[in-house]
């Protein structure tokens, strides 16, 4: 088996003009110029790694922002999958859970306690775990996922061997990034999370809950 790096990347900030409030079901969004700038910025950080492929869910701000770091990635083969869209990533039984997560929790419509999990269950199964074939002379196998915060909460938690809520409370910067390293050796590692270190002061804590920042 070869060694996954799986790189994970949050839509760049979407432009917020459209969107009339935040609970789930908002109309697709494209990028506000200053999400354009964060993709940008990323895709210039990952451009001296070589990546197998890039991936990236159906909705406009992740499509968006894949395509603008892949011009810093020429020649990477850039997919559409379902398997990184935003999707509820487990029915979460919010009994004992804190009033603001068990609120969060009852937005959701029981088709979407469904069919969220599921998809998430296949991502894992197909982002989570080393590989069978890899490059020669033992690289890793480096795979770019432009996703939503809930995935990648659900795939830091998994890492971890987190209890199944503790999902919850983990929120990504725009365009921050992770890195779980998958090997037969042993458990997956967290090489980085929610790293914004390629973005200026500026550019930073887009896409945080506004009491993330007092």
């Amino acid at each position: 088996m070869v060694t996954r790096l799986l790189y994970l990347a949050r839509h760049a900030e979407q432009d917020l003009s459209e969107v009339s409030g935040t609970a789930p079901g908002e109309p697709d969004t494209g990028l506000s110029e200053r999400g354009r700038r964060q993709a940008i910025l990323l895709g210039e950080r990952l451009r001296a790694r070589r990546f197998a492929a890039v991936h990236h869910g159906p909705l406009r701000r992740a499509a968006q922002t894949a395509e603008l770091i892949a011009k810093s990635l020429p020649e990477v083969p850039v997919y559409e999958t379902e398997l990184a869209g935003d999707h509820l990533p487990h029915d979460t039984d919010p009994v004992g859970l804190p009033p603001a997560y068990a609120e969060f929790l009852a937005q959701f419509s029981a088709a979407g306690r469904v069919d969220g999990p599921r998809v998430t269950a296949e991502a894992v199964r197909r982002f989570a775990g080393p590989v069978g074939e890899g490059p020669a002379g033992g690289e890793p196998v480096r795979e770019l996922v432009v996703t939503h915060s809930f995935l990648i909460a659900w795939l830091v938690r998994h890492a971890l061997d987190a209890p199944e809520w503790r999902w919850l409370g983990l929120n990504s910067h725009n365009a921050g990034l992770t890195v779980i390293r998958y090997s037969a050796a042993g458990p997956p590692t967290l090489v980085a999370v929610n790293d914004v270190a390629h973005l200026p002061l500026e550019l930073r804590a887009t896409g945080l809950p506004p009491d993330y920042l007092t």
